[in-house]
């Protein structure tokens, strides 16, 4: 049997719909005139008027003015009711565990950065998933079971059909964990599951303001683990397996007729060569994982608790990006040599693809303009031709706001059948 596109004019008014919802909740404050609704949608007045009406039928938009009919004079400003439903994001790593709560615009109410268990594994972190998403809830004043939609952004490879990740080695006990299934029962509503970068890359293609359509962009996540996101022609690409990017595990180092290393500590050769771990190292950096002074690690952790934002992949860089901001010879050696590090590996994938713009995220975006340009002097000679290579503004929030776009996707389909 042949496929089938569905056809009529029901169809036609619900792609106009989600057209012009699509339009408001993109608008500043999420209001807007029927002209700029036109404008923005290239649909006709009586088109925008007619799906306005029926947005404002169903609870979903109010009219500011007159509710506009068909044959009437349009409202002249209609503005979308954001506080109608409310999603949230969770950003799952090994060392950090972000969620945020974001009402029907996007816009985000409540943030949390939790530390994971020293020995994190599947199990803990989905206990760990839902008191986190539960404390915020109450924060945000929004019920947990009111939720519209929960998107999850994971480390490692994710098969979206059976909605389970397939290879994390960075966690282990995550991998074919049937955990969908219970938060959904538990939450009432869809919850969905991505590669964590590839929902950095569409918080920075809807939220970032880069890669637009047409363009071609390779987002790299750089912070504990490094991984990349390909946007070929304006569209994400995933690969057959969907393991594309998977940078961190480049082997640089091993002699070619040598056998390769592979994963170790959950990190691959090249998360080993230039990631935060080896920075640390490199730096002289206690991460608080090894013997210490426990009034020390106390302090640091009362510290963490009080500015949760300004955590990167739970270990500690704050020293060495203020280090490089002074210029420390000390720190300024080693930015050098982790930026040439870096730079190898991402050479190898600018020439291959040829993105003409590549965005840094992951928690190294910290490191500002002197690592930025650490970088940009590495990779230039590398090169065969120019390529522009900026700091991600969402740093190590992308995944995290990426997940609420990923919930806020699935939540239109209701918007549009209310």
């Amino acid at each position: 049997m042949s496929d089938q596109v569905a056809t009529g004019p029901h169809v036609l008014r619900r792609i106009n719909i989600s057209a012009v919802l699509g339009a408001l909740r993109a608008a500043e404050d999420a209001t807007a005139r029927v002209s700029d609704l036109m404008a923005a949608t290239g649909l006709s007045r009586p088109a925008v008027t007619r799906a306005l009406a029926a947005l404002g039928r169903a609870g979903v938009v109010e009219f500011l003015d007159a509710e506009p009919t068909a044959l009437g004079r349009p409202a002249a400003r209609a503005r979308f009711r954001a506080e109608l439903g409310h999603v949230a994001g969770i950003d799952i790593g090994p060392r950090t565990m972000t969620v945020a709560i974001a009402d029907l615009s996007g816009a985000v109410r409540a943030h949390r950065r939790l530390a994971t268990p020293p020995e994190p594994t599947g199990p803990r972190l989905v206990e760990l998933m839902r008191s986190g998403l539960e404390e915020l809830a109450r924060e945000a004043g929004v019920p947990v079971g009111s939720l519209w939609a929960v998107g999850l952004g994971t480390p490692g490879i994710v098969d979206h059909e059976r909605g389970v990740v397939v290879v994390a080695p960075s966690i282990p006990g995550w991998t074919g964990l049937p955990m969908l299934s219970g938060l959904r029962d538990w939450l009432g509503c869809p919850v969905l599951i991505d590669n964590d970068v590839n929902l950095a890359v569409l918080a920075e293609r809807q939220v970032g303001a880069v890669g637009a359509a047409g363009t071609t962009m390779l987002y790299v996540h750089w912070g504990e683990r490094i991984g990349a996101g390909l946007v070929v022609d304006g569209k994400p690409y995933r690969g057959a397996s969907s393991a594309a990017g998977e940078l961190g595990f480049l082997d640089l180092l091993t002699p070619v007729d040598d056998t390769p290393p592979g994963v170790a500590g959950g990190l691959g050769p090249f998360e080993r060569l230039a990631g935060a771990a080896e920075i640390r190292r490199l730096a002289g950096i206690d991460d608080g994982t090894s013997a210490g002074d426990p009034a020390d690690r106390a302090e640091a952790d009362r510290r963490d608790a009080a500015d949760p934002a300004d955590r990167t992949d739970r270990a500690d860089l704050r020293p060495f990006f203020d280090a490089i901001a002074s210029g420390e010879p000390a720190a300024m050696a080693v930015l050098d040599r982790v930026a040439g590090r870096f730079a190898r590996g991402l050479a190898a994938m600018v020439l291959m693809l040829d993105p003409g713009r590549v965005v840094i995220g992951g928690g190294l975006a910290h490191g500002g303009d002197v690592l930025l340009d650490a970088v940009r002097r590495r990779l230039e000679p590398l090169l065969l031709v120019p390529c522009e290579v900026r700091l991600s503004a969402l740093r190590e929030n992308a995944v995290a706001l990426g997940a609420v776009r990923m919930a806020l996707d699935h939540a239109e389909q209701r918007l549009t059948d209310m």
